[in-house]
Parts: C-alpha cells; structure tokens; sequence
C-alpha cells in the first residue's frame, strides 16, 4: 500500500502531509490515504491492448434513453430523467429531506414495476418501515437490505440486479478490507469506486445520500465528486417548508435548473407555481422592489426587502440573506458614488423573501431600487418590476433572456417593467428603458 494525503476541502492530492493546503489554503484538511497497489502481470497489459483508439467521427452514438422518476421537479433537475448507470451523489443538511426524497423516488419507480434496491447502513429495518409507512410508500417492488459492507451490497445488487439502487449513506458504507474507518478518505474513494464500477458495468443507476458539512458541502473529499456522475443539493431551512434542489454536476444535462420541493407530514411535494413562494401576501411599500431571476429555462419573480436605519454602533452592520457579501458591499458603493448618499452611519440589511439565493445579476437593480426606497423612506410605483444588471458607474445593463422575464412579470399582473435601454426587447406597453442608476432615483423625485 502507498500512503498519500488528499485534502478534503478541494481535493488536492500530496504525498507528504502539512498543515496548510498548497492549493486551497485551508488548514488542517489533509487527510492520509492509502492506495491499495496491484502487480502488473499479463492479464493487465494484455488489457491494456484490447481496445484501439477510434477517429470520433465513426464512432456510432445512440440517444440517452432516460428512465422519468415522476418527479417532475426531480426529472428537471437531473435534465430529463435517470440515465443507466449514472451515478448520483444528493447531499443536503441533516433533515432536510434527503432520505424522504430517496424513499418516495422508490415508492414511483416501484409503481411503474421497477425493480429498487434500498440499502441502509444507518438505520434499522423497522425505523425505515414506520417512515415508509408515514410516508405511504408500499410498493412490493423495494427491496430493503440494511448491511454497511460495500462487497456485500455489490454482491446483491448482482444478484438481484435492480432497475435502480438507493445507499443511504456513502459515508456509512466500507469496505472490511482496508484498514480505516468509514466515512475516512480511503473509504470513500475506495467505496465510490466500486460502486461506480458496478452501476457501470450492470448499467445500474445509483443514488448515493452524502452528508454536509458545516460549510455546506458534501463530507469528504472533493475528489468523490469528481467519481459521480450527478451532483445534487437539497437547499433551504432544515425546519423550513419549502426546499430547493439544486444540480452542481451533471454528466448528463444543465446545472442551471432547479427543483422546489413543500415538506408536508407525509412527505415531500411538488410546487406547481414557486413564485408565490417568494413574494409576500402583504406588499411592504418602504424599502421593498420585485425583480425576476432565471434558473435554467425557468423565470421567478422574487421579492427583494431591504431596511436602512441608522447605526448604534461605531462600524454600522452589513447583512445579506440570499445575497453575497461582496455583492452588497459593490451596491453599496455604487448608491455612494453615483448618488452621493451617505450610507457609512447606517445599518443596511438585505433580504429575498421566501428563503430565496441567487447569484443573477439581474438583482441588481431591484435591490438598488429598493435600497433608494429604504433610504427616501418613500414607496416605489405599485405594480412595478426592475430588471437589470448595475455597473460600477451606475449604468444599467441589459441581462440574458430579457424576453422571457418580462413575459413572467406581465403574465403575474405586473404593470410596470423597468430595465436597461439597450435590451434588444420590442417596444410594448408598460416596459421603461432606463439608462442610468439616476433614472431610478428620479422616479422619487
């Protein structure tokens, strides 16, 4: 066996420790591993020449045949449906839902008499029946097997040989052979690997439940995630009542898009129309803008709150939910400079209602909108939709698939679309081309 350290933050592999990260900085991250070394006799160099390299055009492909899980929300995410032999990794925070997702996916497999293969190596049997049972999952096609022994789940998965395979979680799993414990860097590699050879070879599609850790990414190391095909997030509130899955990878489709999901007491459903899940019954008229973002193909009308109050302390608070800091920090900066309004004794906090996070940078403008409300303690005009990416000298941007935002504003009874000038966007009713940050601060005036 050969040892090397992995770090478990992005992968990085050494073959000395330290305690610093040479490629991500981090500290205290490198882990030992131990890379199990075969001999090189015949076999494997007669392997080796078994296969010949071919000019890609004559290699014949045939279309991804896609197995639809009738999730609609889940089947958008994974970019139409389950592909044979994928190999799919949903990690999310304790409780959020990541086994009740994967039981209620067997329940809709099994109805359409697909064989699922359901392997737990954290609970018992009986503790998955009574959530079977609240959650009404009663098909005759699951098959439970409870065992943390990958060599024993790789011997019933062939066995049985399922349509599909469930392990709740890789990081319960291992393998007796190796000396380390589960949930440890060789473990896991070792683990996926074989898994992944098996899903591959029988064309067997795999579900692996990864935990988080306190940083919200999947525990182990990034180089697990490198192995799998799909990589998939279960986001929002563990006590919440809506979640949002989301693709990070995906072998197979677009990680653009994502799926929202109610907690209910007997499981998981689908949200027909999520925007009124980020838009409040009672329309705050201070300090509060709409403006629309698209995930994927999909477009979401989001309501954008913010409060600026003066401060009580000597360094005044900058606070973003669903925003990143820095982007705050840049809006900021913009308003001061463009503006000249004074907001270094103030106290600024951002929020996207409905537990909402975005990276679109078609927020930026509703976000200053709503900030120059907070700040002129006046409202801005009802019914009114802004829609446009801010430069660091004010001006308006136009942003991708302005077409498709607007058509969702209006068809939501908005009246009043305000976005950059140079959108290439036909003229209609109710849409207002603004050029500059001041153009927005006039509508106060």
């Amino acid at each position: 066996m050969a040892h090397s350290f992995f770090c478990s933050d992005c992968g990085f592999e050494s073959a000395k420790w330290s305690g610093k990260c040479p490629s991500c900085g981090s500290w205290g991250t490198l882990k030992e591993s131990k890379t199990v070394l075969g001999k090189k006799g015949a076999a494997s160099r007669r392997s080796t020449h078994d296969s010949k390299p071919e000019r890609i055009i004559d290699i014949q492909t045939e279309g991804i045949a896609r197995l639809a899980t009738g999730i609609t929300e889940l089947d958008l995410v994974l970019g139409g449906g389950i592909v044979s032999g994928m190999l799919t990794l949903i990690g999310g925070e304790p409780g959020i839902g990541k086994s009740t997702l994967m039981l209620q996916l067997s329940q809709w497999l099994g109805s359409v008499e697909k064989k699922v293969l359901y392997v737990s190596g954290e609970e018992s049997d009986q503790q998955i029946r009574l959530r079977a049972t609240r959650l009404d999952v009663h098909s005759p096609n699951i098959w439970l097997y409870c065992t943390t022994d990958v060599d024993a789940i790789i011997d019933v998965i062939q066995q049985t040989n399922p349509d599909c395979v469930i392990i709740d979680s890789i990081q319960s799993v291992h393998i007796p052979s190796l000396d380390s414990i589960p949930g440890s860097v060789t473990q896991l590699m070792e683990s996926c690997s074989r898994l992944a050879r098996i899903g591959k070879t029988l064309n067997t599609p795999i579900f692996m439940v990864g935990h988080v850790t306190k940083e919200g990414l999947v525990a182990g190391p990034k180089i697990i995630e490198h192995i799998v095909d799909t990589v998939l997030y279960f986001e929002g509130e563990s006590r919440g009542q809506y979640k949002i899955l989301r693709a990070v990878k995906n072998r197979f489709g677009s990680t653009n898009e994502l799926g929202i999901f109610e907690m209910t007491s007997t499981g998981l459903k689908e949200v027909s129309d999520p925007n009124h899940i980020f838009l409040s019954r009672d329309f705050a008229p201070h300090g509060t803008s709409i403006g629309c973002v698209m995930e994927g193909t999909r477009s979401f009308i989001v309501e954008v709150q913010t409060l600026a109050t003066g401060s009580s302390y000597g360094t005044p608070q900058r606070v973003a939910a669903g925003l990143e800091q820095k982007k705050l920090a840049m809006l900021l900066a913009i308003l001061e400079k463009n503006l000249a309004l004074y907001l270094r004794n103030s106290d600024v906090f951002i929020n996207l209602a409905g537990g909402m996070r975005s990276g679109d940078t078609a927020l930026d403008l509703p976000i200053l909108a709503a900030l120059i409300s907070s700040l002129k303690d006046s409202p801005l005009p009802e019914k009114s939709v802004f829609i446009g990416e801010v430069g660091l000298n004010g001006e308006i941007r136009p942003v991708s698939q302005s077409e498709a935002r607007v058509k969702e504003a209006l068809k939501l009874g908005y009246t009043s679309i305000y976005l950059a000038a140079d959108s290439k966007l036909r003229s209609r009713k109710g849409v207002h081309k603004v050029k500059h940050i001041k153009d927005v601060y006039s509508l106060f005036a």
